[in-house]
């Protein structure tokens, strides 16, 4: 007898890269398909996407993708999965328009199956039932999801807040997650990324005041980053400088492109003529512009981060400039985040960032509306997603706290399989779920040790060592040539004394080897300059025998 089997390949463990897979006997159902940010210690590396290895030999199961949302961390890897995985994605409006932005820029438009539905829609997913619920989030056209299988309600929330007064107006469905709950609901999949905030979330309207004193007070020119997708974002910058009496241009190929497709859809709102080109608007009275770009993460790549180290083609900064970054920093990327905005201060700029200003909030639940939904859905099970552990935990205690069993609560990471039988749950076995890498062109092709390796050069640095020896009698031949990066510099005083005394000692084992000379020589080299230095470069020994 088949099972409900859910199976979370990203975002159980971790911010970033959602994706859950719903399977019953010969269909499955993905939701999310989403990237994560690297982590500090993940050197060279682009972005992250799920492992799909789960699905490679199931792809003819796969009925349907659906998308609850337009961010990153919900759609960044759907190219990727289209390389593999054939099957139709169903995204509301706005979501799919973020879509095909994305996809027509990497050219896989043509490969996709995007099907438009409407919150309040109900579609069949193979054996699934999947009905739309509107949930508020910081971005619009946001839904949750009332999927019904062979054994019983399943309530996926997506990313959620109960925002009462939302940028678009249009609040959470309180009635349909109401209706859903009449029913009776085996589990919910409930978002956990601020499951330790007390409290509750503030509207984003809340943002509109902060903005306000920005444009009221800044001297110049002002610079508003943010996502590339939070089109509420671009709504609000865009009303303030209406209000101001300032144009605002996009700057960068994804905020413009996001901007004109949500400007199509009706999704963002501002008159035409306010809009302008990047040329125009670094010509302009700096009072009279607000610029909005990307890079509130501390990206090097971003327009924010090539401006604080000087680097922006099209324009730089000047010494009046206020920069407003309209994000909080993703965990993992505080770091990134607040040397960018040393960065920007030494360069003269005003940077305006909360908790200086709230010039952000999150578009997430905290504590109380967690609690609330709990108590709206009455779940017989709970699965907290969307959160490292320790969100998810926290999650798991709330459920705890408002009555649900322990054994009814799931609190797993990535790659655990979640059963369902009979309207009893029961944790599976373990299956793929790590970091899939994506380095450039190259998906997959990076592994955790390459990804070590950057991280141990970029600690100890790396010593090459050039030897001509004999090949009659292993006699060298002319002295060792040794060439250092990242590890001393060889024409300093001190590392040219190190190197003199590397020399010697190579020459000695040379002289003493008496099995696999290069393998000798890089094992006792590494051992003598950690006895010499306290660090452990990477060694490599190359033999020319002539």
């Amino acid at each position: 007898m088949a099972k409900l089997r859910i199976v979370p390949l990203g975002g159980l463990g971790e911010i970033g890269k959602n994706m859950m897979v719903y399977e019953y006997g010969d269909d499955i159902l993905i939701v999310d398909a989403g990237i994560m940010f690297p982590e500090n210690d993940m050197l060279g590396v682009d972005y992250i996407i799920p492992d799909i290895q789960y699905l490679k030999d199931k792809t003819h199961k796969v009925k349907g993708i659906v998308i609850t949302h337009g961010h990153e961390d919900h759609i960044g890897a759907i190219r990727h999965i289209l390389e593999e995985i054939n099957a139709p994605i169903y995204a509301t409006p706005l979501t799919q328009g973020l879509i095909e932005v994305k996809l027509a820029r990497d050219g896989n438009l043509d490969i996709a199956q995007l099907i438009t539905i409407n919150a309040g829609d109900t579609i069949q997913v193979g054996v699934f039932t999947v009905e739309f619920a509107h949930v508020s989030h910081s971005i619009p056209d946001c839904v949750a999801l009332g999927i019904t299988t062979p054994e019983g309600l399943i309530v996926h929330t997506g990313d959620y807040k109960f925002d009462h007064t939302p940028v678009d107006n249009w609040p959470t469905d309180f009635a349909k997650l109401a209706e859903w709950s009449a029913r009776g609901v085996l589990a919910l999949l409930g978002d956990s990324t601020n499951a330790d905030k007390p409290g509750w979330t503030p509207s984003e309207r809340l943002i509109d005041d902060a903005f306000d004193k920005v444009f009221r007070t800044a001297p110049a020119r002002i610079l508003v980053a943010s996502f590339a997708s939070l089109i509420s974002r671009m709504q609000q910058v865009g009303e303030a400088a209406a209000r101001h009496g300032r144009k605002i241009s996009f700057v960068g190929t994804s905020m413009r492109d996001n901007a004109k497709m949500a400007m199509r859809l009706g999704y963002l709102v501002l008159d035409e003529n306010m809009v302008i080109p990047l040329e125009e608007a670094v010509k302009m009275n700096p009072k009279e512009v607000v610029l909005m770009g990307t890079g509130t993460q501390g990206e090097p790549s971003s327009i924010v981060g090539r401006l604080s180290v000087g680097t922006n083609r099209q324009f730089d900064l000047k010494p009046d400039d206020t920069i407003v970054l309209s994000s909080h920093p993703i965990p993992g990327n505080e770091e990134m985040v607040s040397r960018t905005i040393n960065r920007l201060i030494q360069r003269g700029a005003t940077v305006i960032y909360d908790p200086i200003m709230p010039v952000h909030v999150s578009g997430h639940a905290a504590q109380e509306e967690m609690k609330l939904m709990l108590h709206l859905i009455k779940p017989k099970y709970l699965v907290p997603v969307h959160g490292e552990l320790r969100h998810l935990r926290q999650h798991g205690n709330m459920g705890e706290q408002l009555g649900i069993p322990k054994e009814n609560i799931a609190v797993v990471e990535n790659g655990r399989v979640i059963e369902f039988e009979k309207g009893k749950m029961k944790i599976g076995e373990r299956v793929p779920g790590g970091y899939v890498f994506v380095d450039g062109t190259r998906v997959g092709s990076i592994s955790s040790a390459v990804v070590r390796e950057r991280e141990e050069l970029s600690r100890d640095g790396v010593v090459f060592v050039n030897l001509m020896v004999s090949h009659k009698d292993r006699r060298l031949m002319e002295e060792p040539e040794i060439i250092t990066r990242g590890f001393v510099h060889s024409e300093d005083g001190s590392g040219s004394e190190l190197m003199s005394r590397a020399r010697q000692h190579i020459s000695d084992r040379v002289a003493t080897a008496n099995g696999n000379l290069r393998q000798e020589l890089e094992s006792s080299l590494r051992s003598y300059l950690h006895q010499q230095t306290r660090r452990r470069p990477l060694v490599f020994v190359v033999v020319n025998e002539v």
